[in-house]
């Protein structure tokens, strides 16, 4: 497929050569060092722990039925590159807003979209949405911060996850338009087989309901419903796992289910190397919340004060580095407002932080490809940014 980073002889020999540089020149034997590398797999085992086996396997499966199974003229109708611009964009982000999932666990269902051919644009909007629209994130936002900060991020990140989206497919129009042409060769012969569009709703439905419950966060009293529904989790996580069930043995061949499986096989295999890579990094530079690494938090802290264009666009910056798994970057804010951060740049690190993170981007740029990537991280950069500095001007 187009956009994607192909593994060239000299590519290989450039991270070698870079593996070279970091062993010769590394002081391994410094303290600060040796923390950072602690640091790097204890995020790296969190991260195995919390998010790996009801996050991301679950996605990869729905991501694997989507490449499988999903009806192509269905995905471009509503989501492709000449569909309607109102119901691409809303279907997108709603439906990421349903989901509610990190910067990681969005992936592999925005590579399952993109490869059946959505358009950029709409796969942007989606792939921003899910991390950024969290409903219980929002009303926390604004039970912890303030009214008006949780209004602000709840403005942003909806009109950002459409107008980024939009601007990317404005940028990439000729590329995008012969993806898909190239999508519905690729496409051809796996749609859903015959299944009425009832056993696909439902096939579906189970599969997110999955996802959806089994990572359902307590709110700690933020929202009673939201507690009531945290306290049953587990049953009706079980009760959409027996509808998956029956799905599969009523209206999907031992044919169908193996190529299901291998075809999450195959996302686990692109996307499991580059995130666990990702959060290697960046558990060896910024640490997990509340401890330090190699830059220490203070230093972070510091940077962040006031409402300079500086502190907004480091916010920014670091917001699109930092890994924050669901509801993490609540805590987190609100540790830097107490250190001194300004209202600003707090709006900035809510916009940019939970819809991107070093191993996410890693995961982006191996499907569309760097150029794309990089438009795509300036752009959540430069609005977050922007909006941090509208906001501090008036808070």
């Amino acid at each position: 497929m187009a956009g994607k980073t192909e593994w060239t002889p000299n590519k290989k020999l450039l991270l070698v050569f870079g593996v070279f540089l970091a062993a010769y020149f590394i002081p391994f034997q410094a303290p600060r060092v040796v923390s950072a590398i602690n640091e790097a797999f204890l995020m790296l085992s969190e991260y195995a722990r919390q998010h790996v086996i009801l996050c991301l396997i679950p996605a990869m499966f729905i991501a694997g039925a989507i490449t499988i199974f999903l009806n192509q003229q269905a995905v471009m109708k509503y989501l492709g590159p000449d569909a309607n611009r109102l119901t691409a964009y809303g279907v997108a982000s709603v439906s990421g807003a349903i989901l509610a999932v990190c910067s990681c666990t969005v992936l592999p269902i925005f590579k399952g979209i993109y490869k059946k051919g959505a358009g950029l644009g709409p796969a942007i909007a989606f792939l921003y949405s899910g991390p950024a629209i969290n409903i219980l994130a929002i009303v926390l936002s604004a039970k912890v911060f303030g009214l008006k900060l949780g209004i602000a991020r709840t403005v942003g990140a909806i009109t950002f996850s459409i107008l980024i989206g939009f601007i990317m497919s404005v940028i990439f129009k000729k590329d995008d338009q012969q993806r898909t042409k190239d999508s519905r060769l690729f496409n051809a012969g796996m749609d859903e087989g015959g299944r009425t569009l009832g056993q696909m709703a439902f096939y579906m439905t189970s599969m997110i309901g999955i996802l959806v419950f089994a990572n359902w966060a307590n709110s700690r009293g933020g929202s009673p419903v939201w507690d009531a529904i945290f306290s049953a989790k587990w049953y009706l996580t079980a009760a959409f796992g027996i509808m998956l069930i029956f799905s599969l043995r009523k209206w999907f061949s031992k044919d169908d289910q193996l190529a299901w499986v291998v075809a999450t096989r195959d996302f686990a295999l692109q996307i499991l190397p580059l995130l666990f890579g990702g959060v290697l990094v960046a558990g060896f530079l910024l640490g997990r919340p509340g401890h330090d690494a190699l830059i220490p938090s203070s230093w972070i802290a510091g940077l962040l004060s006031g409402n300079s264009l500086f502190a907004n666009l480091f916010a920014s910056v670091a917001g699109a580095l930092m890994y924050f798994a669901t509801l993490t970057e609540i805590p987190i804010v609100q540790g830097l407002l107490g250190a001194g951060m300004g209202q600003g740049p707090a709006l900035a690190l809510l916009l940019a932080g939970p819809s991107l993170s070093l191993p996410s981007i890693l995961v982006i740029a191996g499907e569309i490809g760097w150029k794309k990537t990089l438009t795509y991280v300036s752009l959540v950069v430069v609005f977050s940014t922007l909006a941090g500095i509208a906001f501090g001007a008036i808070a």
